[in-house]
């Protein structure tokens, strides 16, 4: 866990509760951006007082990297993860993101309201998880049909085409009642991206 997330009491019943905050937390930050929420919405939301939230993080910035740690940790994980394949680096991928699926709307939140907090806890984050797929993709054979300068743009749209998935489905619900969260649309497009990285990276 990073510096600033103190880590969460060792007890069943406390780690419960830390889930619990980290779930109000995330659907918040989501919701209302980091700036707009509070440390008091976020404990009134999970049915706590002040107190037995400082009891799991001691402020929050300390909550806010938890949430992102959580959250993105795996994604990292994936990426590393030896002698995976493309099929299951995606399912592993976007099956945590399924999981969380509030976090690309926080990611979204901070981006569209200027990222005033994209410093320092968001570049924590994001950057190592960025700075992992660009070596992923260029350790692919089929990288070599993209110049070095390309790399990070391909990395930056096939994050545009995962992460939106997840930011637009409840607006594609409010649309046409789909969701794009149910297991059977969430396999379609696992396998619509992992054609799509075969086809812009295909194997020599």
């Amino acid at each position: 866990m990073s510096a600033a997330a103190a880590a969460p009491i060792r007890t069943a019943k406390g780690e419960r509760t830390a889930e619990r905050i980290l779930d109000t937390a995330e659907a918040l930050f989501a919701e209302r951006g980091y700036a707009g929420t509070t440390l008091r919405d976020v404990a009134s939301a999970a049915g706590l007082r002040i107190p037995s939230l400082y009891n799991h993080f001691a402020g929050k910035d300390a909550l806010y990297a938890a949430v992102l740690e959580r959250g993105i940790a795996p994604v990292i994980d994936a990426l590393v993860a030896p002698d995976a394949s493309d099929a299951d680096t995606v399912q592993r991928i976007l099956g945590q993101l399924n999981r969380r699926p509030n976090l690309p709307r926080l990611v979204q939140q901070e981006v569209l309201r200027g990222g005033e907090h994209l410093s320092p806890v968001l570049v924590q984050w994001f950057k190592p998880a960025l700075t992992q797929a660009e070596e992923t993709l260029r350790a692919r054979p089929g990288s070599r049909r993209w110049s070095d300068e390309q790399i990070p743009l391909l990395v930056l749209a096939l994050y545009q085409v995962v992460v939106g998935y997840f930011a637009i489905a409840p607006l594609m619900k409010a649309l046409n009642g789909e969701d794009l969260l149910e297991s059977e649309a969430l396999a379609r497009q696992t396998r619509f991206f992992a054609d799509l990285v075969a086809a812009l990276l295909p194997e020599e």
